[in-house]
């Protein structure tokens, strides 16, 4: 990496930062929120969609897409969509601290997702460098691991996250980063919809709970403006110079800020105690390994830290 790109990859390194920082609220949001996660994300991509549409035509941005990939975008929104429903699922059968902590494996599942989409061998040091950061995670989060369902529904929710970024790495070479997240939120909105007649007559129980308090209406709009326009907007931006696994790698600090702000509003649901700083040192060690063991052992022909 030469020295005149260093300025440039250290903005993109401090920008992905905030936007994990951001999302650090998002397991708290959906904690807050009272309505059940299917709806949460019904509206969450109803108004990331609107807030995004606005935004193309203000700033008039290209809305068109060629019609193949349009339908990966869309079919990417139902992944979104899906991971999701997942992730605040998690977070309401068990606590944000577990929810959180099965998400942490998205940088395991992307060491390997990543080279099967882009056709590359797996390079030897990024599993071990996520098998240390979920190192971190689980000692962190020892004290609430045994949240069993929690836990694995995280899981899940980590595996499509790894699945989406390592396309939205594809994606945006191709197409402006504000017109991917319009057409995947139309898409995750439009697989809400459909889920809708299943949804409530299997599971809701005393059907569609779509009515919002004055609360949740707000909840949700910091939710979909700042927590999916922008931050969504911007993290799919900045694939063009990091790769997947570098992001969801970085997400993995993701924990650490939402469970510092988690511990001033739920107190006692959200205990932190010595694991809690082993565990962040770890995680902590491992996102700045990464970076240090890639130029290392790529060498000095990379120009760029760009998703190939």
């Amino acid at each position: 990496m030469s020295a005149n790109k260093m300025p440039s990859m250290l903005s993109a390194y401090l920008q992905l930062h905030f936007i994990v920082f951001i999302w650090g609220f998002t397991a708290i949001l959906g904690k807050l929120i009272e309505i059940p996660p299917v709806e949460v994300v019904f509206y969450r991509t109803l108004m990331a969609s609107v807030g995004l549409f606005i935004l193309l035509k203000w700033r008039k941005l290209p809305i068109q897409v060629p019609r193949k990939e349009l339908w990966i975008i869309l079919g990417t929104g139902l992944l979104i969509a899906v991971h999701w429903i997942l992730f605040f699922l998690a977070a309401r059968i068990s606590n944000v601290s577990v929810c959180l902590a099965g998400m942490a494996t998205a940088s395991l599942w992307t060491s390997f997702i990543d080279p099967i989409v882009n056709k590359r061998k797996v390079k030897f040091y990024e599993p071990i460098v996520a098998i240390i950061s979920v190192i971190g995670i689980v000692v962190v989060f020892q004290s609430t691991i045994d949240a069993a369902m929690g836990f694995i529904v995280a899981i899940m929710s980590a595996f499509l996250a790894a699945v989406f970024t390592v396309i939205n790495g594809k994606l945006v070479a191709k197409q402006n980063h504000f017109t991917i997240t319009y057409y995947e939120m139309v898409g995750a909105c439009a697989t809400v919809v459909l889920f809708f007649p299943i949804y409530g007559y299997w599971f809701a129980d005393d059907g569609l709970a779509l009515t919002l308090t004055t609360h949740d209406f707000l909840y949700l709009l910091i939710l979909s403006m700042v927590c999916t326009v922008y931050a969504y907007s911007i993290a799919v931006k900045l694939m063009q110079r990091l790769t997947a696994f570098a992001i969801n790698l970085t997400i993995n600090l993701e924990p650490v800020y939402g469970i510092t702000v988690a511990v001033f509003l739920f107190g006692g649901d959200e205990k932190m105690d010595n694991n809690f700083y082993w565990g962040t040192s770890i995680i902590v060690l491992s996102v700045i390994m990464y970076p240090l063991l890639r130029r290392y052992f790529e060498g000095k022909n990379i120009k760029r830290d760009i998703v190939r």
